[in-house]
């Protein structure tokens, strides 16, 4: 009785637990840390893992991807060069190839203006050869029968008027 009297008698503090409570509360926490030690923390442990992995692979293939893209820009850069240097090539060929094609085109029109200048030179020496022996034969025509009239007899015989005719016209070229 005397422990129901100092129960009784005794104030209980709430701060302090009963031993029972004690032991039942180490055992719930006992089994709740191994079933958290055993099944949650793995996990845990595995999706951290696979967080880091994920992160440090994405910081890799970032690095990978950026090496990749400064390559990818280094052979830009140097198929710009090359392709500048090529459309360089390809102006200076045609100004050159333009200037042969130029220079040609002057030659072969110097030489149709050389045919066209002879042609019309040897076509103006035939029409003068021609208008000189009709003016020949006109003057002689005229001559001899003005020389008829002159002299009052016919000169019919045609060895004679050519021979009139000739000297007439070289004494006329040599008066000039």
């Amino acid at each position: 009785m005397r422990s129901i009297e100092l129960a009784a008698g005794e104030e209980l503090n709430p701060l302090i637990p009963h031993t029972a409570e004690i032991i039942v509360g180490f055992i719930a926490f006992s089994l709740l840390y191994m079933v958290l030690r055993r099944a949650v923390v793995p996990r845990f442990e595995k999706a951290f893992a696979e967080r880091t992995d994920a992160i440090q692979g994405g910081m890799e293939r970032a690095e990978r991807a950026q090496r990749e893209a400064e390559a990818a820009l280094n052979q830009y850069k140097s198929q710009l060069a090359d392709a500048r240097g090529e459309a360089q090539n390809i102006r200076e060929e045609a100004r050159v190839q333009g200037a042969a094609i130029i220079e040609e085109m002057r030659a072969k029109a110097q030489e149709e203006a050389a045919r066209i200048t002879a042609s019309a030179q040897a076509a103006i020496e035939a029409e003068r050869q021609q208008a000189v022996n009709s003016l020949r034969n006109e003057v002689g025509a005229l001559a001899t029968e003005l020389a008829s009239k002159i002299v009052g007899e016919a000169l019919d015989d045609q060895v004679r008027q050519s021979r009139i005719v000739d000297r007439f016209l070289s004494d006329l070229e040599k008066s000039k």
